[in-house]
């Protein structure tokens, strides 16, 4: 499983030297967008607002709009220097509190962790001490240069740390329009409702939930691949040196035929002369 990040965490005075891996992967299934006529893959540019003209990715820099049209520079130095002091920081848990008092709105990405050299024995403890407590880990972390707020908990006799959001990320559900301020329902309509809910209500099984419109969309490409139903993207010629430089030879080679047929005869004529001679 990739590394993606290494540092250590710490609680108290123990520290634990560890490894976070991704623990879920995307499987949307990409599409490329093509040329309609000729089929060949569609090529975006950064091309500058004002020179329009393509950018080199050397030349782009970036910068935070403070007000509209206005910019503050920030060099990669400085960013870079920025990123590399809070990323080797030790990451230490600063709360331990219950999930159940966590939304799960705040969740955003989990990452599995394994311990790094001589970190076995404290990982250990940190995760019975999980276990026994019923309790997860808030912590802060510093990950592809953005600070996020984390939670540990324990997932299948694994460490996980759960990125979570910082409670100005979230809007506020106030904000959102045309939500009843009261439950207009009739005791029936409720009573039929949790009778619903009732009947519906199981184990979660996470194994029987699959991504329906993905399968079906993978049997649609397949198909369509087996039955021949492709396409081949046009390709653009483009002339190399060798070839330029074949046609200039060749080129040359026909504005020097006709001289060398001028010049045949009088060559003739003077071999004739010196054989009289003789």
């Amino acid at each position: 499983m990739h590394t993606m990040w290494k540092g250590s965490i710490s609680f108290g005075l123990v520290n634990i030297p560890i490894k976070l891996h991704t623990a879920t992967e995307d499987k949307d299934i990409k599409l490329r967008t093509l040329h309609k006529k000729c089929h060949a893959p569609i090529k975006y540019e950064k091309v500058c607002t004002v020179c329009e003209e393509e950018v080199k990715p050397e030349e782009i820099v970036r910068a935070y709009e403070y007000t509209k049209g206005k910019f503050v520079v920030l060099d990669e130095e400085d960013l870079e220097k920025l990123r590399k002091e809070n990323e080797e920081k030790a990451v230490e848990i600063i709360d331990f509190v219950k999930i159940e008092e966590i939304d799960p709105i705040y969740f955003e990405r989990s990452y599995y962790m394994s311990p790094n050299e001589g970190g076995g024995k404290a990982y250990s403890l940190l995760r019975k001490a999980l276990e026994e407590s019923q309790k997860v880990g808030i912590a802060k972390i510093v990950i592809r240069s953005k600070e996020q707020l984390a939670v540990i908990r324990v997932y299948e006799n694994t460490l996980v740390m759960e990125t979570i959001h910082f409670p100005d990320e979230v809007r506020k559900a106030a904000d959102v329009p045309n939500v009843p301020s009261e439950d207009k329902v009739t005791k029936k309509e409720l009573d039929t409702a949790i009778l619903l809910i009732d009947q519906l209500t199981s184990e979660f099984e996470p194994e029987k939930y699959t991504d329906e419109y993905r399968t079906a969309l993978l049997e649609l490409i397949e198909s369509k691949r087996q039955g021949k139903d492709t396409v081949t993207a046009a390709t653009k010629e483009v002339a190399t040196n060798v070839t330029d430089l074949m046609a200039a030879l060749q080129a040359s080679i026909d504005r020097t035929k006709p001289n060398k047929a001028a010049a045949a005869p009088p060559r003739k004529k003077a071999a004739t002369k010196v054989k009289k001679e003789a």
